[in-house]
């Protein structure tokens, strides 16, 4: 991987640290973890004792108290190693909502197992007759004496397997619409009634646990409820997007690269005709045009990560860093298939694995239909910002 603009000496060093864990812990078991359809816990605890996990929590609360850039590099290399499935992004946000709406007693209680490993975290928001729309959830966190009685399901978790503290997004008043939302953490061995479904068999991402989860009349303290005060949950969630959809576009950039890399070799070795893939005309205009794409991406998801540190990044930048970046995977690596022939489609080629896990990039996070709106919201008729 490059040196990116935003990236100083201490990022190189973080870089490092992190490449190794992933080639010497991750790399070696990629069939057999992709079989068994999760990431075990001794790697979540591994990746904790050495930092990565607790990067940008703070130091006061068992982290490292560094910039969310440090997560991208670790993104940026989970990608570049050729995984896309383990969920560290998504046990990230969670610390991340944690350490910007929970109180100090919650802070102190949750944090540094998630920095650790200890805690693996998982946010419960879709529904199976709802879909994202917050607004419309149906799973209720009901007030009785000191605790909230929680029933409802929930779909398509990610770490729905093997999180023990699960961000669960319930509504506290059923009559007040996105104003009634509430997020509450479900600490799971310790709530009778809360169960988890089957591991979903997914097109892509087969390393990744992607759960349904059930609540039926699970008790959680109050003192479980993020920040303490009711009704907050929606926008929490809102104001913590903007950093999910831009690691989806960090995502996107690591996939390109490796795809591109992954090509290269292959169209070099390979022959067909009695010339090498490489020699052929086509080929060269398909990886070019690949590469400029990838060029473009990088350059915009920098300046996007550089906003983000600076506390300037715009909901529509945020919107179009996830648009563009999932569009313009599922292309690049659409391309880079074709040149493998009928290779491409086989998957001990990872250039097959790449393509499966590519078109999810384009769901979750927001549809990239909806990545559009919230583009188009930001526009002025006359072109003014």
């Amino acid at each position: 991987m490059k040196r990116r603009s935003w990236m100083s000496e201490d990022h190189i060093a973080f870089q490092d640290t992190v490449r190794s864990f992933l080639d010497t812990e991750l790399k070696p078991r990629m069939e057999e973890l992709r079989r068994k359809g999760l990431i075990p816990h001794e790697l979540w605890t591994r990746a904790g004792e050495l930092g990565i996990l607790g990067a940008s929590i703070p130091e006061a609360h068992g982290g490292s108290g560094l910039a969310r850039s440090f997560d991208a590099v670790t993104f940026l290399e989970q990608t570049r190693m050729g995984d896309s499935g383990w969920g560290i992004s998504v046990h990230g946000f969670v610390a991340h909502y944690i350490s910007a709406y929970g109180t100090e007693e919650q802070k102190q209680r949750w944090l540094p197992g998630l920095a650790t490993g200890e805690r693996i975290a998982a946010i419960a928001m879709t529904e199976p007759e709802v879909g994202s729309n917050l607004q419309g959830v149906r799973t209720t966190a009901v007030a009785d004496g000191d605790a909230y009685v929680i029933n409802g399901s929930k779909i398509f978790i990610t770490n729905g397997q093997v999180a023990n503290l699960v961000c669960v997004v319930a509504k506290t008043d059923s009559s007040a619409g996105a104003r009634g939302v509430s997020l509450i953490m479900v600490e799971t061995d310790e709530a009778p009634g809360f169960k988890r479904g089957r591991n979903l068999e997914k097109l892509g991402m087969k390393r990744s646990d992607t759960s349904e989860l059930f609540f039926e009349d699970v008790r959680v303290p109050k003192s479980n409820l993020l920040g303490g005060v009711e009704g907050q949950g929606f926008v929490q969630l809102m104001q913590q997007l903007d950093w999910e959809r831009l690691t989806i576009g960090i995502l996107a950039v690591g996939t390109c690269e490796r795809a591109l890399e992954v090509t290269k070799t292959y169209v070099d070795e390979r022959k067909v005709f009695g010339k090498r893939v490489m020699d052929m005309q086509n080929t060269r205009f398909k990886l070019a045009e690949a590469a400029t794409l990838t060029e473009v991406l990088r350059t915009f998801v920098d300046s996007c990560i550089e906003d983000y540190d600076g506390g300037d990044l715009t909901r529509e930048r945020a919107a179009m860093a996830k648009w563009w970046g999932a569009d313009t995977q599922c292309k690049v690596v659409d391309e880079c298939l074709q040149l493998f022939g009928g290779y491409g489609y086989m998957m001990e080629y990872p250039i097959a694995e790449m393509y499966a896990d590519s078109r999810a990039q384009k769901i979750y996070g927001g549809t990239n239909e909806i990545m559009k709106e919230i583009i188009a919201r930001g526009i002025d008729v006359g072109g003014s910002r």
